[in-house]
């Protein structure tokens, strides 16, 4: 997992023809414009890409309803949680009007989407474009990201902060993302907040406890487990993992807003994720997250 700064210039050592002269350097504008030609999408191979990523989770879930032996079970639903990351890539890159533009037909199947996840389009759309906005800035960038602080700031925070600052980044709250970042905090406090605007939000959390409750009624605890809370778990604790690491690692460059620019938010403040072919898949690709802020 790397970042890639704006000035770097390749090693002499990495290059094929080492007497040949360094590419010039572009500049954040060259670098944003560079990306507009990667703009057009293959709608018939997004279709594509979405219903055979559709095929794969329901039969994931099928084989987990079906098997009677729990690792089989267990292997069934972690692969559907996984599979719920990569349709969670499509609804990220719909809401960001990346894919699917003007697919009426599809708003609603991404609505009951972000209620199955607990990240209605509502709460998603405002507080992911704010992160767009504010990311890797020193004050301000903890709205639909990870708290960050400096030395500085540290000194400054009373106890009961700074114990607040260490839970929100602890990897308990990652490992119980299902309860902690998509129930509370995708949920439950923009409903808090905002009631009329996010009561599709408290919605997300009441369906998610009756159908869960259904299940449990008419079929059984083992079905709730493995069939519809595990993956949901195992979706949530991944995307977590995700994002933290995204915008969470040693060389990151965090600037003030005087200096900030989205070419350094992208390119030195978000990662590159090295991934094998299988993760890549799971992962939608949302791995090289640079190229994504870019």
């Amino acid at each position: 997992m790397e970042a890639l700064a704006l000035d770097d210039s390749p090693q002499t050592a990495d290059r094929p023809d080492a007497s040949a002269p360094a590419p010039a350097v572009r500049t954040e504008k060259e670098l944003i414009a560079a990306t507009r030609e990667y703009l057009a999408e293959d709608k018939l191979k997004s279709w594509s890409l979405l219903l055979t990523t559709l095929l794969v989770f329901g039969l994931l879930l099928a084989l987990t309803a079906r098997a009677t032996a729990w690792p089989v079970k267990l292997a069934g639903s972690v692969l559907a949680g996984l599979t719920i990351v990569r349709l969670f890539i499509f609804y990220h890159d719909y809401l960001h009007n990346a894919v699917f533009r003007g697919t009426k037909v599809l708003k609603p199947f991404f609505a009951l989407f972000g209620l199955y996840v607990m990240a209605t389009t509502k709460a998603w759309r405002e507080s992911h474009n704010y992160h767009h906005a504010h990311t890797a800035k020193l004050i301000g960038s903890h709205v639909g990201s990870y708290a960050m602080v400096s030395v500085g700031m540290w000194k400054t925070m009373t106890p009961s902060q700074r114990r607040m600052y260490k839970m929100v980044r602890h990897p308990l709250t990652i490992l119980g993302a299902y309860f902690t970042i998509f129930m509370l905090g995708m949920s439950i406090s923009p409903f808090l907040r905002a009631p009329k605007k996010h009561w599709d939000s408290a919605l997300a959390v009441v369906l998610n406890f009756a159908i869960g409750g259904l299940i449990i009624a008419t079929v059984g605890f083992e079905a709730f487990f493995f069939v519809w809370f595990m993956p949901l778990a195992v979706a949530m604790m991944a995307g977590a993992y995700l994002f933290y690491a995204q915008h969470n690692f040693p060389d990151i460059d965090v600037q003030p807003r005087q200096t900030w620019t989205y070419g350094k938010a992208a390119l030195e403040s978000s990662s590159y994720m090295k991934t094998g072919p299988i993760m890549r898949w799971f992962t939608g690709n949302i791995g090289y997250h640079h190229v994504h802020h870019l």
